[in-house]
């Protein structure tokens, strides 16, 4: 099984100040934790692409690419890119050329987006929500196939045989497709024998076990082996060195986080008893020692029918300290994946 994190990189800066001036104390900072995770041995690091004034990853396939430069064998993905408000042609380039900066090893990861600011911004309809991520990746797959496309669809011109450069090391350039809970878009990615990364950030693991076996059953009815259904968790997480002490580090990050956009959805403010019993044994959090932490996604993957990923969502940031953030992909590294790998030897992703 592969381990790893994603991050959506929060600022640094204290609230007043997001959004009004350059954090380059952050940037350094998450280099520096995307190197240590190469060095120690984690195998993915995925930025996921959002537009909001606390995060400064609008642009994921830069980030990865100067990390490229300064790590040798972790993986490097996206965590999601947005794709129904992005151009498939421009993506597959950026990360096409990632993946020559890094010797073959980018990967893209793509869904429609948990928030919606990307589609304004860009002028995109939001009532084409639907149709824009099932047309773009249409596209994206003819990009990675051919270097010269002809395509056409209801939301961009033609495309009459251009060709598509430059060309990425790895054939194809692997693409994964990022889903919440919505069952349309398990089915399509089994249809398309694509790799499934399954977003858990509330509830049960377990609850998703008929998403992910209806993404298993239209996979094969595809015509795909089931080898190549591949699924992957991306959960939030944090380890330190007890299971007391990674509650009490993670609780301000958490709690801040998900007040704020609670406020923004309308939910109520987020509360010590429902952090508790989202970190229990049975909820989504991947908050604890390392030993804890290992056994849970060790008993998720059986939930699930078998993992091939599990990536920790750690944003660091203003109110998770640069060095915790290091001590827990230490820990990560040193202490979690030993234990699944033992456990599960022959499952690398």
């Amino acid at each position: 099984m592969q381990i790893g994190i994603d991050s959506f990189v929060t600022t640094s800066l204290p609230q007043a100040e997001w959004g009004t001036k350059g954090d380059v104390q952050r940037v350094g900072e998450l280099l520096e934790e995307i190197e240590l995770a190469d060095r120690i041995g984690l195998d993915v690091f995925g930025i996921g692409e959002h537009h909001r004034p606390e995060f400064i990853a609008s642009a994921p396939a830069v980030l990865l690419a100067a990390a490229a430069a300064r790590t040798t064998t972790i993986r490097l993905a996206s965590a999601v890119n947005v794709l129904s408000s992005d151009d498939p042609i421009r993506l597959f380039q950026q990360f096409a050329t990632v993946d020559l900066i890094s010797g073959g090893r980018a990967e893209i990861v793509v869904g429609r987006g948990s928030f919606v600011e990307s589609y304004p911004l860009f002028g995109i309809d939001l009532r084409d929500y639907d149709t824009l991520f099932a047309e773009k990746l249409d596209l994206l797959l003819k990009v990675r196939e051919s270097v010269h496309i002809h395509w056409s669809g209801e939301h961009r011109p033609p495309l009459n045989g251009e060709g598509v450069y430059p060309r990425p090391v790895q054939q194809p350039l692997p693409v994964w497709i990022g889903v919440g809970g919505t069952p349309e878009s398990f089915a399509r990615a089994g249809r398309l024998g694509l790799p499934l990364a399954v977003a858990i950030i509330g509830g049960e693991a377990r609850r998703f076990r008929p998403l992910v076996d209806l993404y298993r059953k239209a996979g094969q009815s595809a015509g795909h082996a089931p080898e190549k259904l591949t699924v992957g968790l991306h959960s939030i997480g944090y380890v330190a060195d007890t299971t007391e002490k990674a509650a009490e580090e993670f609780w301000p990050s958490y709690s801040d986080t998900f007040t704020r956009i609670g406020r923004e959805r309308g939910w109520p403010p987020t509360t010590r008893a429902q952090y508790n019993a989202v970190r229990s044994p049975a909820g989504a959090l991947l908050v604890g020692s390392p030993e804890a932490v290992a056994e849970k996604i060790l008993r998720e993957s059986q939930e699930l029918g078998g993992i091939s990923r599990v990536s920790l969502a750690m944003n660091g940031g203003n109110l998770l300290p640069h060095a915790q953030v290091l001590r827990c992909i230490e820990l990560l590294g040193t202490r979690v994946a030993p234990i699944i790998r033992a456990e599960m030897p022959n499952t690398q992703g």
